[in-house]
């Protein structure tokens, strides 16, 4: 079982990588996607660039986050009581919310109805990292 909990843990955390990637990214692409011009070659490049991003690589990266952080609560070898990790829980329900609201935003890009500035997007590129950085603390130290 420690093995096969090891294998777990390493995938999620390769998982983990790949999520927070994309999501650190993305956003990064709003900010340049609101410089083009509606209907431009560089808005159809940055729409392509951001489905692909979305759907071969966030998307996925999520999902694998999200099942192999399941297996490792289904191993037992995690403490299910330890209250860092239910704050854990609820930081990554808030991520994966983020992740559902942009993409939202990507499909207003699509759809060319963003009404929002780059400033707005350089502001919501620090949400993802915000929430990374207290799941990463809460992992490591375990302050509760």
């Amino acid at each position: 079982m420690d093995m096969f909990f090891l294998w777990l843990k390493a995938l999620h955390v390769i998982a983990v990588i790949s999520w927070m990637a994309g999501m650190l990214y993305l956003p990064r692409l709003f900010v340049y996607h609101c410089e083009t011009e509606v209907g431009s070659d560089g808005s159809e490049r940055f729409k392509v660039m951001e489905r692909k991003l979305f759907r071969a690589i966030i998307n996925p990266a999520m999902i694998a986050t999200w099942l192999f952080g399941l297996g490792m609560l289904a191993t037992g070898v995690v403490d299910l009581g330890a209250p860092w990790l239910h704050i854990k829980l609820t930081l990554v329900v808030i991520l994966s919310g983020v992740h559902g609201w942009f993409s939202r935003l990507r499909k207003d890009f699509e759809q060319d109805k963003n009404q929002r500035p780059q400033k707005f997007f350089r502001m919501i590129n620090e949400v993802p990292t915000v929430l990374m950085i207290a799941i990463v603390i809460l992992v490591i130290v375990k302050p509760f």
